[in-house]
Parts: C-alpha cells; structure tokens; sequence
C-alpha cells in the first residue's frame, strides 16, 4: 500500500495545473492550514463529491489501567473526524 505525503500531493499538482513546485507546495499547505483553523474555531469543512471534516466530542468516560486494574475516569475530548461522500466511496470500490 502506497501512503501519499505532501510532497506528493504538491507533486501531482505540479502535473495536473502546471504550478511551480514551490506554489503546489505552498498551495497544499494554505487548504491544510483552512481546513486546520476552521476545525479549531469549531467549524465543518464540507468539500462536494469528497467528504466533510467537522469535530466531534468524546464523552467522558471510566476505562481501566490494563497493569495495574485500577478504574480511571477520561475526560471529555474534542477530536477531529471525517466522513467521506459518496463519489469517494464509489470510487473506492
């Protein structure tokens, strides 16, 4: 399996519009950076055809110390999640 990093994201920009490298790069880094601080205000980014990031809060919790058995309470937590659309599920396929 093939992981994909920036730089190979900036790279297949670089192919499909013609940008500099540096431009593709910087490009990535401006989406990732709105997609970061629409998160962190509380936000959703929704992109059609490809899925919707948004944050959601975990409740909190009792789980157990797997060495020592003692029980712990986890506070309330918020993380980031994504959900894919349909285009990108059918794509997967």
């Amino acid at each position: 399996m093939e992981v994909v990093r920036k730089s190979e994201l900036a790279d297949c920009l670089v192919e499909e519009l013609g940008l500099s490298k540096k431009q593709a790069s910087e490009a990535v880094d401006a989406v990732l950076g709105c997609i970061r601080s629409t998160l962190a205000e509380g936000g959703k980014v929704a992109l059609a055809g490809f899925g919707s990031f948004e944050v959601r809060t975990r409740k909190e919790r009792m789980a157990m110390n797997p060495r020592t058995g003692e029980r712990i309470m986890v506070p309330a937590t918020k993380v980031p999640a994504f959900k894919a659309g349909k285009q990108l599920k059918d794509a997967v396929k």
